[in-house]
């Protein structure tokens, strides 16, 4: 599998192949690039952003994303949850939506400000 690096900004192009179990990785220029490619073979992990349904704010959705990356195994899941919740205005920047996101040890937080309407 060949990937590019995203863990710094010097943008290794990885070759990552799995031998007898082991991950074997080339082309790194530092260890974050190794842990990466590594991550990404075994379980990779995303932030996710996306929005929320608002009642009575200015907006009607107020953008949010994790703290941390969580698992993409799990994101069809937290999306399904996320698209069951609703906030009531007013929603802080910073905010935290949801404290520990389907177990997952991330935190959604607002985004942006979203008012109360008048």
């Amino acid at each position: 599998m060949r990937l590019v690096c995203i863990a710094c900004p010097l943008g290794c192009e990885l070759l990552v192949r799995e031998d007898s179990g082991r991950v074997l990785v080339q082309g790194n220029r530092c260890t974050r690039g190794e842990a990466y490619a590594r991550e990404e073979m075994t379980d990779p992990k995303r932030v996710l952003a996306t929005s929320v349904k608002v009642l009575g704010g200015d907006y009607p959705l107020v953008s949010v994303r994790t703290d941390r990356p969580v698992p993409k195994r799990l994101i069809p899941e937290i999306m399904a949850f996320i698209r069951t919740l609703r906030v009531e205005a007013p929603v802080e920047l910073g905010q935290i939506i949801v404290e520990d996101l389907l177990g997952s040890g991330a935190k959604l937080l607002a985004t942006r400000t979203v008012r109360r309407a008048d």
